[in-house]
């Protein structure tokens, strides 16, 4: 049920694995869909970007019809004008892994298309009116609406896949609400938001080779919330504003006009960019209260939820695609167990927790951080430690196909412990230190690809690793948090004597990190 990202893309990887299955997917919308003013979603990172290309080998498609992303990059912009006389943070150059900005009306338009060369029936103008589950064993029952008339299917899995509709969701009572409080609008401009241009410094210029910033996921942040500016292979932009409601409240941004104003008060050069293009505005939506969770995601009654129909984080970090990659590979395995008439029980209840695990892990991240947002010395160093643990513990699992893998799994659980323990401390302790911090915003960019380790990380994705180099991979990425944060402790600690880092020692007192060699991971980011 959706005929969207996740339910296309995971219709594919099942007639990858397994060319006899019968695939249908029913689709609401009618395809083809538009192009740019079609969904929100569209920056990927590098374990959605590996899922499509490598995974589902749709790299050519990337190649051709999308655009490869800069990176992300932040500017600390608040009320100003001088882009160039602010804190900037991002790469210099691209980094090994690819990740891809990506119009999400070509990409599923292509996808549709693809489904159906491959064998798989696809239903579009389509409205799910009924569902029967089984708890015996026998086919689960659908009714649908098509074409004018009512049409009944067996299936022996069902997979929901429907977004925000949560069918499956609503019918067994799966809602579960988290800590993270946070809205969004949305709009696309017709024609290139071209960054570069901003400013005529020619030193400014010089700082990306290529000069192209406009390629990157932008986020203009501040206080409370950020921007962000993604281009889309068709020629539009995407704009978005994310917000902490208890500093920037929805009803202030919640339309076209109101985010124009919006924007004159708080990021006034993005406002200089748009004001004479609003005859350009292709449409305009909203969120609120956009991030929830899911009491399970897979079942042993054969039925899975998959995408934002199952649980959904936040933009920031563009997750989204990862966990349609890392849930659909899930779901796979699992039909895969089934089709081999093995029990599904043991594993499905493990694959939900795991899953679960890690979006707990990633949760983390977001849950009351945004006031950070604006503070140009905490933050790089917060995004320095979001991926260093992305990169370095959850996309290892992900690039080295290890996800099913429970002997992994099992002899890695006291690392991958230490590793949510020792995040759940940083992020608290990064929360402290940005309360005390000057928040001194110097006109610099904080080059992340001047960092030979963290540039190597990225290009680390790219290996192909054995049993015991994958076992040395991830010990080496938690010793490696570990000596990250004890450089973070003893940098704010040095700054601010009154600072209270305690869980933050006391994880890394248990652990026996070494400070010793902590003094050179941020040096270029001093």
């Amino acid at each position: 049920m959706g005929g969207g990202l996740a339910g296309l893309t995971l219709a594919l990887q099942l007639k990858q694995q397994f060319a006899d299955l019968d695939v249908l997917v029913i689709e609401r919308r009618a395809h083809p869909v538009p192009h740019a003013a079609h969904k929100v979603g569209e920056s990927s990172v590098e374990i959605g970007a590996h899922y499509f290309s490598k995974v589902l080998g749709l790299q050519a498609h990337l190649d051709q019809a999308q655009l490869r992303k800069f990176g992300f990059r932040f500017f600390f912009s608040e009320g100003r004008r001088d882009i160039d006389q602010v804190t900037e943070i991002g790469a210099s150059r691209f980094l090994s892994a690819p990740s891809y900005q990506i119009d999400r009306g070509i990409f599923e338009n292509f996808l549709g298309e693809e489904v159906q060369r491959r064998g798989v029936r696809f239903v579009d103008e389509a409205i799910v009116r009924g569902i029967e589950l089984s708890d015996e064993g026998a086919a689960h029952r659908l009714a649908y609406e098509a074409g004018g008339s009512t049409h009944h299917v067996s299936a022996r899995w069902l997979v929901d896949a429907c977004g925000r509709a949560g069918l499956l969701k609503r019918k067994l009572d799966l809602a579960q609400p988290n800590a993270h409080v946070a809205n969004a609008v949305w709009f696309r401009i017709k024609g290139r938001i071209d960054i570069d241009r901003w400013s005529d410094n020619p030193e400014w210029r010089a700082r990306c080779d290529p000069p192209a910033r406009w390629l990157s996921t932008n986020h203009l942040v501040g206080a409370g919330y950020w921007v962000w500016l993604i281009p889309l292979a068709s020629g539009s932009h995407s704009v978005g504003i994310v917000a902490d409601p208890r500093l920037h409240p929805l009803e202030s941004i919640n339309s076209f006009d109101k985010a124009m104003a919006w924007f004159e008060t708080w990021q006034p050069r993005l406002f200089d960019e748009l004001d004479g293009k609003r005859a350009l505005l292709q449409d305009f939506a909203f969120f609120r209260d956009f991030s929830y969770g899911c009491k399970q995601v897979f079942s042993a009654q054969r039925w899975a939820l998959t995408g934002e129909a199952g649980l959904f984080l936040d933009p920031f970090y563009s997750p989204g695609s990862d966990f349609i990659a890392i849930a659909n590979t899930y779901i796979t395995e699992l039909i895969a167990i089934d089709r081999a008439g093995r029990p599904l029980g043991a594993r499905a209840q493990l694959y939900d927790q795991i899953y679960h695990s890690f979006y707990e892990s990633m949760l983390a991240l977001y849950t009351d951080q945004y006031a950070m947002f604006g503070d140009p010395e905490v933050l790089p160093v917060k995004v320095i430690w979001d991926y260093t643990y992305y990169w370095g513990v959850l996309a290892q699992f992900f690039f080295q196909r290890r996800l099913t893998d429970l002997a992994a799994l099992g002899g890695l659980r006291d690392e991958l412990a230490q590793c949510q323990r020792l995040n759940l401390a940083a992020q608290a302790f990064l929360r402290a230190w940005s309360l005390v911090s000057a928040k001194r915003n110097p006109a610099v960019m904080l080059d992340q690809a001047a960092l030979p380790w963290f540039a190597e990380l990225n290009r680390g994705l790219t290996d192909t690793l054995d049993d015991s180099q994958f076992r040395a991979r991830v010990r080496a990425s938690t010793g490696q948090l570990h000596t990250l944060a004890a450089e973070m402790l003893a940098r704010a600690c040095g700054e601010h004597p009154g600072l209270d880092g305690a869980e933050l020692r006391a994880l890394l007192v248990a652990a026996l990190a070494r400070q010793a060699g902590a003094q050179r991971l941020l040096a270029a980011f001093a």
